[in-house]
């Protein structure tokens, strides 16, 4: 036995953690208001799965209803100020037998759910000012027991009552109430509404109520009035709850402070009140009251859990639209390739890298036939034949103005879309991610039907769809961030990157190596010297008109090379279309040479550009987005793992 509560006090503590965790990390916000719930946890259930832990009653009421007289009563001291005006107390005082403050826990435990220390009590002025809960010691008190005195409730206005934070907490933390009201309040809903929140928001509390009311009233009318209470307070199980119910008659002389109130039971079956409260047994309070604060602390749990994983899926469905949105925009900052500049230094690697004995061959020609000496003459030409140098042009700088322009219209879009409200896309359903897009879509919908405001709309095209979602909170204050920057300024500073798309990187260089490595150990020794420099010769000189265009689809029957660029950003079936205009005629084995050649240069260039332009989207514009996202879920994804077993443990051991 001890063991099973020991796993389940163990599983508490860490619903406990996770919980807020879980909920912070999502922004759930006021979807799921948690406050009151962690109070519980933290106050009822943790501390008092002890069996001998100390009952604790708290004596509550509102303004002028005679609480404090009443706590002063029960502990036979008058030890609370009374009378004046209401809401003359300000602070929690707890009574109890010394024997429970000898434990050395006892204080921390009891005053840990309020979230402050506390401190003895040594004048009772202290009690009219704001402060940490004191107590004090009193034998008047019956054995094992707490008895808490409270603020009032209800003094100040609706909306901006000065004490119920304090009194929430108090509440919270009892094992039962002493609910004491006049012929005045006592069907103040505003009133027992905060109470019954208190009692049965976890669990199902009961209560004792006093009725102070006047001598002329009969029993018959005091039931029915304290019925009335506890109706509002529990509905119509009401009578399920009730611990006892007790009038206190007005007096002058406990007005004037000069005697105790005097507690009488009106109902047959309640014996004197400080014989129910002793006859209160924690042993057999608590197990049933444990069991009812159990079962609505994992329902809560459970609630939180649902709405957690409805917003796990909302964010994931923002970042993988997100994502789409910056991969198409990735595709389009680069229209231009240039072609001849990356073809240029692939034939210089190449005729770099020609064994001795072909650079001989190519010197002398005296050991081929005629025809072969015509291509390896031509081939020592290359250079110059496949790329005659313009007078007054450098290609170079024109693609950097193309790159510079391209480069500009991207961001600019990209920033807009990535700062809004929402963030669209255009898919077909052939598109990778698109299937998961809709079902996460449609788990929401289902969720949420009244409050989503995620839309899908298809379009007469067939297999398009566009789906609209909306921002996460997670990303509210990266968004912000990116609102506020000096875009100016950004501009500038992703527009000097644009070198790293001019330019031929190392990496390329060694890709372009290894590209020709792999080519000439493919080829046979003819084929080394007549095929690919024929292919050069008939094809390279047009390479100059060369255009590209990409897309997700398979461009079937489309003219030019087709180079599929495999999983490229998470995109299945990423292709270029590469087309070569003068190519007329072309013989078959030239064009597949051609295609071995300029297919892999094509894909080695895409792929390492493609991946520095989403290098400086996320180095300036999306990265603090993506991160912030795939951290929440990466957090999320776990704590929801850890908070569904240990709920089940829960359920398991109680």
């Amino acid at each position: 036995m001890e063991h099973s509560e020991q796993i389940l006090k163990d599983a508490l503590k860490h619903l406990k953690n996770d919980i807020p965790l879980l909920a912070e990390t999502l922004f759930l916000g006021d979807t799921v208001n948690l406050a009151s719930w962690t109070n519980i946890v933290n106050g009822k259930l943790l501390p008092r799965l002890s069996p001998d832990f100390p009952l604790t009653a708290a004596v509550c009421g509102g303004g002028s209803s005679g609480k404090s007289t009443l706590f002063n009563s029960l502990v036979g001291d008058r030890l609370s100020p009374s009378g004046g005006s209401a809401g003359i107390n300000r602070r929690i005082l707890v009574s109890a037998p010394g024997e429970l403050f000898r434990k050395s826990d006892f204080l921390s435990t009891l005053f840990e759910p309020l979230g402050t220390t506390s401190k003895p009590l040594e004048n009772k002025e202290e009690l009219t000012v704001p402060g940490c809960p004191l107590y004090v010691l009193n034998s008047n008190v019956p054995r094992n027991m707490v008895l808490m005195d409270t603020p009032d409730f209800d003094t100040g206005s609706r909306g901006g009552y000065v004490n119920r934070d304090v009194v929430r907490k108090a509440l919270e933390t009892s094992d039962i109430l002493i609910y004491i009201f006049t012929n005045s309040n006592y069907n103040n809903r505003d009133n027992t509404d905060f109470i019954s929140q208190m009692l049965t928001g976890l669990g199902m509390r009961k209560c004792f109520l006093i009725y102070r009311v006047y001598s002329g009233f009969e029993n018959q009318e005091v039931i029915r009035h304290a019925m009335t209470v506890a109706r509002n307070l529990y509905g119509e199980h009401a009578e399920t709850y009730l611990l006892g119910i007790y009038r206190t008659d007005e007096d002058n002389a406990v007005a004037a402070g000069e005697k105790f109130m005097e507690l009488k039971p009106v109902r047959d079956h309640d014996p004197p009140f400080m014989d129910a409260l002793k006859q209160t047994d924690p042993r057999t309070l608590r197990p049933e009251l444990l069991s009812s604060i159990l079962e609505s602390a994992l329902k809560k749990a459970e609630e939180v859990l649902a709405h957690a994983k409805v917003s796990s899926d909302e964010l994931r469905l923002y970042l993988d639209t997100l994502l789409t949105v910056q991969s198409q925009c990735i595709r389009e900052a680069l229209p231009h390739f240039p072609v001849d500049r990356v073809l240029r230094r692939f034939v210089e690697i190449w005729l770099e890298t020609d064994p001795p004995y072909i650079r001989l061959m190519r010197q002398t020609g005296s050991v081929f036939s005629e025809p072969i000496k015509m291509t390896a003459k031509a081939a020592g030409n290359l250079k110059n034949r496949i790329f005659p140098p313009k007078s007054g042009e450098n290609p170079r700088d024109d693609f950097k103005e193309k790159v510079e322009v391209d480069l500009l219209k991207v961001v600019t879009e990209m920033q807009r879309r990535t700062v809004g409200s929402e963030v669209s896309v255009s898919l077909t359903l052939k598109d990778a991610g698109a299937g998961k897009m809709i079902e996460a879509f449609k788990r929401i919908v289902s969720a949420k039907p009244a409050k989503s405001t995620l839309n899908i709309d298809f379009s007469d095209e067939k297999d398009m769809f566009t789906i609209w979602v909306p921002a996460h909170p997670v990303v509210y204050k990266e968004q912000e961030l990116l609102r506020n920057r000096d875009w100016e300024h950004a501009v500038n500073k992703i527009l000097s990157h644009k070198d790293v798309i001019i330019e031929i990187s190392r990496n390329m260089e060694s890709e372009l190596a290894a590209l020709v490595h792999r080519l000439r150990s493919e080829m046979g020794f003819t084929d080394r010297i007549r095929q690919t420099f024929s292919a050069f010769l008939n094809v390279l000189p047009a390479t100059a008109a060369v255009t590209y265009i990409l897309t997700t689809g398979d461009p079937i029957g489309g003219a030019g090379i087709k180079v599929k660029l495999a999983s490229l950003f998470g995109l299945n079936d990423l292709y270029a279309l590469i087309a070569i205009p003068a190519t007329t005629g072309l013989k078959k084995a030239d064009q597949h040479q051609m295609e071995a050649i300029l297919g892999p240069i094509a894909t080695e260039w895409l792929n390492e550009k493609l991946r520095a332009v989403q290098e400086i989207f996320e180095s300036e514009i999306t990265g603090g987005l993506i991160r912030s996202a795939q951290h929440a879920l990466e957090t999320s994804e776990r704590l929801i793992k850890n908070i569904e077993e240990n709920i089940a443990l829960c359920r398991t051991h109680s």
